[in-house]
């Protein structure tokens, strides 16, 4: 039996690699930058895309200073303009802050407004989103833009139409999407070059361990008490 989503899976990890390392080394370089500063991680995805969000928030292995902007309507509502718009009012950015945007099609309102007010702020943008898919795509925001025009680096997850990719005989409808996928990629290796530049430069990163190691609970309390104002927040 052939392994089919095995096989796309390491066929869509060889593009990454050869198409994406040019921006993943800059949004490390951006990433380090910000913690460095003493900034956090702000990471959103609306629907599916919550999943990549909280791929780089608040879990081992991550960083501590890091947070999921929550949109308590899970993504019911992410085509409506001006949703987005009463969403940053409950939002904050301060310097270091580096900001990371996660959709597929990057064509809803919701994140287009995120964007629009990130960038007022003047902190860095990082999208991820599938790039081909999105500048063929026709903008829900009355702006025309699109998300990854707003980006300072856009971390292309490769995926197809639809993000389903994979068909089965005698079977109209394609399954499998691959958007969760590449963007695990993607962001973890950005952490992890992050990471050896914050080394590289003396910095002990604030990294979560994991709560079912033997003193991760008071490593990871210790350093939350830190970040406390920041990450405890929407």
């Amino acid at each position: 039996m052939t392994f089919a989503f095995f096989e796309k899976a390491k066929e869509l990890t060889k593009i990454l690699e050869e198409k994406e390392a040019p921006a993943i080394h800059q949004a490390a370089e951006i990433l380090a930058e910000g913690i460095a500063q003493g900034g956090i991680i702000q990471a959103f995805g609306s629907g599916h895309s919550y999943a990549a969000a909280i791929e780089i928030c608040g879990r081992a292995g991550g960083f501590i200073p890091s947070k999921v902007i929550h949109d308590p309507a899970m993504g019911i509502y992410e085509s409506i303009e001006g949703v987005g718009g009463l969403l940053t009012h409950r939002l904050e950015a301060k310097p270091g802050d580096v900001f990371f945007l996660i959709s597929n099609s990057g064509r809803n309102p919701l994140s287009i407004e995120l964007a629009e007010w990130i960038k007022k702020k003047g902190n860095p943008l990082i999208v991820v989103t599938a790039l081909e898919i999105s500048k063929n795509s026709t903008s829900r925001h009355s702006s025309g833009k699109l998300l990854y025009e707003f980006a300072d680096v856009v971390l292309d997850n490769h995926s197809e139409f639809g993000d389903a990719a994979l068909s089965v005989r005698d079977s109209d409808v394609k399954i499998c999407g691959t958007s969760s996928f590449s963007a695990v990629l993607l962001l973890q290796q950005v952490v992890y070059e992050a990471v050896k530049k914050l080394v590289a430069q003396g910095i002990e990163p604030p990294i979560y361990k994991s709560a079912n190691i033997d003193g991760g609970y008071e490593y990871n309390f210790a350093l939350e008490d830190q970040y406390a104002d920041r990450i405890f927040r929407i």
